[in-house]
């Protein structure tokens, strides 16, 4: 069994069709799941009216699996289309993965 990790990002929606094209355009890379979130933060410098009112921005979370070797490429593919600190990222180990059929 391969050692994977999954990697999370996190962004403002305005950036989910730049990073989703550039993984899904990128050959060799498995698929990815996308969910839409809510973040809470100190800072609402880039926060909407109703997000400030809120005290919650938008956000998506991107979570995909890959061999920790990919890890490096991954990053420098998404870096390419978007180079911004509103982008966070973090790994975790997977433990075990499969399908259930």
């Amino acid at each position: 069994m391969t050692a994977l990790v999954r990697l999370t990002l996190v962004f403002p929606p305005s950036l989910e069709d730049p990073i989703t094209d550039a993984l899904s355009a990128h050959p060799g890379l498995p698929g990815f799941t996308l969910l839409s979130a809510e973040g809470h933060t100190r800072d609402f410098l880039r926060a909407s009216v109703a997000e400030q009112v809120r005290g919650r921005v938008q956000r998506r979370v991107l979570w995909i699996l890959l061999e920790p070797a990919q890890l490096d490429m991954v990053l420098d593919t998404v870096r390419t289309v978007i180079a911004t600190d509103d982008v966070r990222w973090w790994t975790e180990a997977v433990l075990e993965s499969g399908r259930l059929a």
